[in-house]
């Protein structure tokens, strides 16, 4: 996540002061990714030494002052929402690689492995859909703008479970079709039993 690029889109267009860019943050994302007020000022910080963004006022103490973009802030910022997110070079997955590190990891059982991580998606799955349905406004109101943009993080998390619960049963087929495959050193063992699936609950998404 660029905070960089998060903290330049919410100076558009006016000016603001650290501690209400950390809450204008939390309050779009529901604290999904919460910021730490030093990461906050370290980064305005850099913004104002490459020339993006200027202090207006300063009442005394750091969060006093207060930040505007420049031009070329604004034309950054401009640049970001106008470019796709790469994805050229893909984060690094912990679960990708640690399910690549088990199939032949000694004394580990993939499908284990795999079980467990089922288990806990599931009930991230059931957890943001709770969300979700909390996060509906009444009939014939409409969300405002931190609402509105906290419920398209929350379709985002629900639908990355939900994939990711998808991703695991085709791993746990893969692997059953084709058995584990031999270690590197020493025998292979039996194979372990076919686990029995853990299907989420039918989930109801918010369009």
């Amino acid at each position: 996540m660029s905070v960089r690029n998060a903290l330049l889109a919410l100076l558009d267009p006016d000016p603001k002061y650290g501690y209400q860019l950390r809450a204008e943050f939390e309050a779009r994302t529901g604290a999904t990714w919460p910021l730490n007020i030093g990461q906050v000022y370290t980064t305005l910080a850099r913004l104002e030494r490459d020339g993006l963004v200027e202090r207006q006022d300063e009442g005394g103490g750091e969060q006093q002052v207060l930040y505007a973009l420049t031009e070329r802030g604004r034309a950054e910022s401009a640049a970001w929402f106008a470019s796709p997110v790469p994805r050229a070079t893909p984060p690094r997955d912990e679960l990708a690689i640690k399910l690549a590190l088990a199939v032949d990891a000694p004394d580990v059982d993939v499908v284990t492995v795999i079980q467990r991580q089922r288990e806990a998606t599931v009930a991230a799955l059931q957890e943001h859909t709770r969300a979700q349905r909390r996060a509906r406004p009444p009939a014939g109101k409409e969300l405002g703008v931190d609402e509105l943009a906290w419920s398209l993080v929350l379709d985002s998390l629900v639908f990355a479970a939900e994939a990711e619960v998808r991703w695991l049963d085709h791993c746990e087929t893969r692997l059953a079709r084709r058995g584990r495959p031999p270690r590197r050193t020493g025998s292979p063992g039996p194979d372990p039993a076919p686990a029995p699936t853990i299907d989420p609950e039918p989930q109801e998404n918010a369009r």
